[in-house]
C-alpha cells in the first residue's frame, strides 16, 4: 500500500534526535519465528519491559510526559522509527495536524483546609467567546445569593448573580462565588466582574443531574477575570469553609494547531491485498509517562514487529503506533480517513493493544460477538467474533481466566469498525472498579481500580507517587515494575505476539480468504488455536 504521507518531520525534538537514536540501536539478529509458536517464545518479557524503560527516560527528558504535540511525543516516535529501521523495517511517519490544547488552570482553597483541586475532575476553566481571558486571583470567597444545597428547589431555579443587585455591597477583590442556574454562565461572570470581583467560581446547581462539569459558553465580550466552573460537590466543600474561605483562581492554557504523527511499518512478505493490521496508540496523558497507557500496548506491539522479522507470512502485516488517541481517536482517525474504498478493504482486520499490564489487571478481550450485550445492533463489524474466538484460545491454552470488555469504540479500534473492518484486542483496565469475582479469579484487590494510576503521574515505571499501601497490597499477589503488572505483561506480550501470527497465516476464519502457502499451524479450529497456543 502506498501511503500518501512520507516522513515529515514537524516537531524539533524528532529532528534532533533522530541520529542519535538509529545510531544506538542494535542491529538485531532474531531467530527464524516462522510459527505462531516460535515467535511466542521469541517475544519476551524482558525485551518489552527495556522498550517502556526507554519510554520513561523520553519522558524524564521532556518534561515528564509523552503527549501528542510535546516533545515527549516526537522523542517517542523517533524511538520506534529507530527500533523498526535497526530491525529492517522501511517505517513511514504520517504526520497530521491537531488542535492541541494546554490547561494549566488551576482553584486552590488557601484557607482554611488548604486544598488543590484537580482540573478536569473538580472544575474546569471557562470557555466563553471571543475567548477565556488568562489570569490569576487570590481573595475572600464570597457567596452570592446562593441556595446551598439546593435540596428540593426546582432545576434551573438558582438566581445567583443574575441581576446586578445580588451584588449590593460586594467587596471589590473578592472572589464571587455563585451558583448555575436561571441566566447564562457569561451573564453571571461579566455580574461579577462589574461588582469590582477579581475572580469568579461558579458550581453546578446540585439537583440529580446537575452536579458534575459542564462547559462554560457564551458570548463574555469585556471579561477580563479569571473564571471557572465547579462540580456541586467541589462547591459545597467550598461553601463548608465560608465565611472567610480564601481561595486562589486562575485560568492559564494553550490552544493551537499542532503536528502529531502515526508511525506506519509493513512486513516486505505477504499478500497486500489481504492485510492484517495491528496498532496501539503511543502518545501518553499531559500528566505522566504514560507507561501502561500506552507504553505497555506500545512496547509489546513493536517487540512483535522486530522479532517477526524473519517471518514470512502468508498475508502483509501491517503495524502501527497511533498519535493524539488521547486527544480522542485523532491519529487513527487520520489513518482510517485517508484510506480509499480499495484501501480500506485489504485490510482483512485490526487488532488493537490499548492498556494491557494494568496493575490490579483482568484479562479482557473485546466482545467481538456481543454476548454482553453492551453494543447497538449492527455496531460491530462480522468477523470481530472469530478474532475474540483467538484470544479466548489464547487463553484457554494457558489454562488462565479472561472475561469480555465492552466493545464500545472508544479505542483506536473505533474508526476501523466504523467502515466495517473487523476489529478485536484486549484490554486490562482502567478506571474501573475491581469486583471481588474478578479478584478470586486474578488476584490482586478488590474495590480497587484496575489502573489507579490511570491518567495521572504515577502512571510511570518507577512507582512515584503510587498509593504505597494499594501497591504494597498488589505486590503480595504480583510482580509489579512502577505501574506494571510484569505477569500481566508476560501473558499478554505472548497473546500480542500469538494473535498477529495466527491471522499473519491465516485470517480464513475472519473473512473467509485463505491465502495460498504454508499456514505454519494455522488452522480454523478452536483446538487447532488451543494447541497452538500452549505453553
Amino acid at each position: 500500500m502506498q501511503h500518501r504521507n512520507r516522513r515529515i518531520w514537524g516537531v524539533a525534538t524528532i529532528a534532533a534526535l533522530a541520529a542519535a537514536t538509529i545510531a544506538a540501536a542494535p542491529a538485531y539478529a532474531a531467530p527464524n519465528t516462522n510459527s505462531v509458536k516460535k515467535l511466542t517464545k521469541a517475544v519476551t518479557a524482558e525485551a518489552v519491559l527495556e522498550h517502556l524503560d526507554a519510554l520513561q527516560d523520553i519522558a524524564d527528558a521532556n518534561g515528564g510526559d509523552r503527549a501528542a504535540g510535546r516533545d515527549g511525543y516526537g522523542a517517542s516516535v523517533e524511538y520506534v522509527v529507530g527500533q523498526l529501521e535497526a530491525a529492517g523495517y522501511s517505517p513511514e511517519v504520517q504526520a497530521f495536524d491537531f488542535q492541541y490544547s494546554e490547561e494549566n488552570s488551576e482553584l486552590i482553597r488557601v484557607s482554611p483546609l488548604p486544598t488543590t483541586y484537580v482540573e478536569s475532575r473538580d472544575f474546569v476553566r471557562n470557555a466563553f467567546d471571543p475567548a477565556a481571558p488568562k489570569g490569576t486571583a487570590t481573595g475572600t470567597l464570597v457567596p452570592v445569593d446562593m441556595n446551598v444545597p439546593a435540596g428540593g428547589l426546582p432545576a434551573n431555579s438558582n438566581t445567583s448573580g443574575c441581576e446586578a443587585a445580588d451584588f449590593a455591597g460586594f467587596p471589590a477583590g473578592a472572589i464571587a462565588f455563585m451558583q448555575r442556574g436561571s441566566c447564562a454562565f457569561a451573564v453571571k461572570a461579566l455580574n461579577a466582574e462589574a461588582a469590582g470581583a477579581a475572580g469568579a467560581v461558579i458550581m453546578n446547581e446540585g439537583q440529580s443531574g446537575r452536579t458534575g462539569l459542564i462547559n462554560m459558553i457564551g458570548d463574555a465580550t469585556g471579561l477580563t477575570i479569571p473564571v471557572v466552573f465547579a462540580t456541586s460537590a467541589v462547591g459545597e466543600d467550598l461553601y463548608s469553609t465560608s465565611p472567610g474561605t480564601v481561595v486562589t483562581v486562575t485560568v492559564d492554557y494553550e490552544a493551537e494547531e499542532r503536528t502529531a504523527y502515526n508511525v506506519i511499518a509493513q512486513t516486505s512478505v505477504g499478500d497486500t491485498s489481504n492485510v492484517v493490521m495491528a496498532g496501539a496508540h503511543l502518545d501518553s496523558v499531559q500528566d505522566g509517562a504514560g507507561i501502561n497507557d500506552n507504553g505497555s500496548g506500545s512496547a509489546a506491539l513493536l517487540e512483535t514487529a522486530i522479532q517477526m522479522q524473519k517471518t514470512k507470512p502468508n498475508n502483509a502485516v501491517r503495524f502501527a503506533w497511533w498519535g493524539a488517541e488521547e486527544e480522542g481517536l485523532l491519529g487513527s482517525e487520520h489513518y482510517v480517513e485517508q484510506l480509499t474504498e480499495e484501501e480500506a478493504a485489504d485490510i482483512a482486520l485490526y487488532l488493537n493493544f490499548d492498556m494491557i499490564a494494568s496493575p490490579n489487571y483482568m484479562f479482557g478481550i473485546y466482545d467481538g460477538d456481543n454476548s454482553g450485550g453492551t453494543a447497538p445492533d449492527g455496531f460491530i463489524p462480522e468477523g470481530s467474533a472469530q478474532i475474540e474466538d483467538v484470544f479466548e484460545s489464547f487463553y484457554d491454552g494457558r489454562g488462565l481466566p479472561y472475561q469480555d470488555s465492552e466493545f464500545s469504540g472508544r479505542s483506536d479500534y473505533g474508526p476501523f469498525i466504523a467502515v466495517g473492518i473487523p476489529a478485536g484486542g484486549l484490554f486490562t483496565g482502567a478506571e474501573g472498579v475491581k469486583t471481588a469475582d474478578e479478584a478470586a479469579l486474578y488476584g490482586g484487590v478488590a474495590g480497587a481500580s484496575y489502573d489507579p494510576c490511570y491518567h495521572d503521574p504515577c502512571d510511570n515505571l518507577r512507582g512515584d507517587g503510587q498509593d504505597v499501601a494499594l501497591y504494597d497490597a498488589l505486590r503480595a499477589d504480583y510482580e509489579l515494575v512502577g505501574n506494571v503488572n510484569v505477569d500481566a505483561l508476560d501473558v499478554n506480550a505472548d497473546a500480542v505476539a500469538a494473535a498477529v501470527a495466527t491471522f499473519a497465516f491465516d485470517t480464513s476464519t475472519v473473512n473467509g480468504v485463505r491465502v495460498p502457502g504454508k499456514s505454519h499451524g494455522a488452522g480454523k479450529s478452536g483446538d487447532a488455536f488451543a494447541d497452538r497456543f500452549a505453553s
